[in-house]
């Protein structure tokens, strides 16, 4: 039987972004709040010896265990779906900080066509233009960019996002709390050729300080060091805005709150003379296998997407998407990302092997509705990035497309190009489609005993004609960009393999909505069938944008600790 803890207020499960964000919040207005968290304790004494490329970039250090849990995939439900033993097309972070701590640090807003994406793609193409007959499924968010701002504003001022303005975005209630960061020799390249083009590049916000910088909440964060060691790597500086710097320690300052680690939450318990409300939920202590009941006045979803998912699921919380009806909505909306892009070789040299993980530059010309669709078969686009990480020995092997796989010419063509070789790509919208849910597949367990989730997901046509149309833009800022050889990504994107690295922005699975008809949760996050239950993080959007999805986690988390807050004061439901 499990053993009863002591009652909190609020129990976050997961300590990331969104935990954070809801118990800085939370504990500052004097509730105290827990967060439990399966991974371990680390901090920045951990990371004194973090640019280790193979432990962290290839081995994963800070990543999930797939050997305790996983999911598996499939392109279609006439497939089988099979084990994911290594993570690879996204990367799903675990102890202290979560995703939060190896992410880059790019942060971006979306935009208002993003939120009303339905009623704004109706009014000026028509309602055919939405791609229903080919099983898309688009709809309104149930919130507004201006409804949002404040939100994007204040996560912006706790990670000291370093950035200017756009002149394709919304007014900001404010500027950026940074200026923005270093421009390299490539990035005035790409931002020469670009407005010759007559488009509009800024450069990128990050979330990588261009200065020292304290916050609102008091942390401080250090001036960028452009190491090379953003993604996939913690930062030992304290330069690169994590939960685990700024709002875990926020937090705790406040003497409300504690984080449990090693503790695998495995069900949301729901009151049994009350089936509006939740009471707690049990969890495994990873390091001794007991298992335990924290009760809370307010639990909080705050994991990885799947995981979000999963607990809903194996709590019997909410009714299962099904393709074939279209009913049900908890595992509906999962989008990801395309990028690809092009590739440029030079016979001049940039010093590549020095970065960061948001320093370039960006340009929405080609993103939402800020051009034209009456003639091309798809809706949104894409942001075109260009962006000087760091280049590394391992995983930066870049030569030409038509270069032998190994041997003398290969080793002559890989020395020569590592600093020789520039990047043009988009980061693209994808669209929800009625055949593409999460489930639970009962055939595999995890370590605990409970199913594994199951990812059914494939490229749509869609896809494949606004990729070909964001890659050919990506080639023509390159060769006004004066390279001496292009590659392309190739034009038919083929099936989605989700065996090799394409981005960790993954969204859906537990949609935000105004009826609980077509969606999980309320705009504030709230369960539908559930009052004292909030879902947070990307598993809430409807889909996924042009934009790096970081910004909007921060922004709606803010949202959902107010929601939380006025909830634990009122007990009444909230009103979208």
């Amino acid at each position: 039987m499990a053993k009863e803890l002591d009652k909190v207020d609020v129990v976050t499960i997961g300590a990331g972004w969104t935990g954070g964000i809801v118990a800085a919040e939370t504990a500052k207005e004097g509730l105290k709040v827990k967060s439990l968290e399966r991974g371990p304790y680390r901090d920045t004494t951990d990371y004194q010896h973090v640019h280790d490329e193979l432990k962290y970039a290839q081995r994963y250090e800070l990543m999930q265990d797939t050997s305790v849990e996983t999911l598996t995939f499939r392109n279609s439900r006439d497939e089988r779906a099979l084990p994911v033993r290594r993570l690879g097309s996204f990367l799903p972070g675990s102890g202290r900080g979560g995703a939060g701590t190896h992410w880059n640090g790019q942060t971006d807003r979306y935009m208002p066509y993003d939120f009303e994406i339905k009623t704004m793609t109706e009014e000026k193409y028509g309602k055919d233009k939405l791609g229903e007959d080919s099983g898309l499924r688009y709809r309104d968010w149930g919130i507004t960019f201006d409804e949002m701002e404040k939100y994007y504003d204040k996560f912006e001022k706790t990670a000291g996002v370093s950035g200017e303005e756009n002149p394709l975005g919304e007014e900001r209630s404010s500027p950026y709390p940074n200026p923005p960061m270093l421009k390299t020799k490539s990035l005035r390249l790409f931002e020469k050729a670009a407005k010759e083009l007559d488009l509009h590049p800024i450069m990128m916000p990050s979330a990588n300080m261009s200065q020292s910088y304290e916050n609102p909440d008091g942390e401080v964060l250090n001036q960028c060091q452009y190491c090379a060691f953003c993604e996939r790597f913690a930062c030992e500086y304290d330069a690169k805005a994590t939960p685990d710097v700024t709002v875990l320690k926020t937090a705790e300052k406040t003497g409300n709150y504690e984080i449990r680690y090693n503790s695998n939450v495995t069900e949301i318990v729901t009151d049994k003379d009350d089936d509006k409300k939740v009471t707690g939920v049990k969890f495994i202590d990873t390091m001794t296998r007991e298992e335990f009941f924290q009760p809370a006045d307010v639990v909080v979803l705050t994991s990885f997407l799947f995981n979000n998912y999963k607990l809903l699921r194996v709590s019997d919380i909410g009714e299962q998407y099904n393709p074939e009806t279209e009913k049900g909505t908890l595992g509906s909306n999962y989008c990801y990302q395309t990028g690809l892009g092009a590739t440029g070789f030079f016979d001049e040299q940039f010093n590549t092997f020095m970065g960061a993980g948001a320093l370039g530059m960006i340009l929405d010309d080609f993103n939402g509705d800020n051009f034209d669709h009456d003639d091309l078969d798809f809706i949104h686009g894409g942001s075109i990035h260009f962006t000087q990480t760091g280049a590394r020995p391992i995983l930066s092997n870049t030569v030409r497309k038509d270069t032998p796989e190994w041997g003398e010419e290969f080793k002559e063509e890989s020395i020569k190009n590592f600093t020789r070789t520039l990047e043009v790509y988009s980061m693209a919208h994808t669209g929800p489609h009625k055949d593409h849910y999460l489930d639970l597949d009962e055939t595999y367990k995890d370590a605990f005993g409970n199913p594994q989730v199951m990812l059914t997901y494939n490229w749509t046509e869609e896809d494949n004609a606004r990729n070909k149309y964001l890659t050919g833009k990506c080639k023509d800022i390159m060769e006004k960009m004066g390279a001496k050889h292009i590659d392309v990504s190739n034009d038919d994107i083929g099936a989605y393999d989700i065996v090799p690295y394409q981005s960790t922005n993954i969204s859906g699975g537990t949609p935000m909505g105004t009826e609980p008809e077509n969606s999980v949760v309320n705009t504030w996050l709230q369960h539908w069938d559930r009052d004292n239950l909030f879902v947070a993080g990307s598993s809430t959007f409807v889909h996924n944008s042009g934009n790096n999805p970081t910004g909007t986690v921060g922004a709606i988390a803010y949202r959902c600790a107010e929601g939380i807050i006025k909830y634990h004061k009122d007990n009444q439901r909230l009103e979208n």
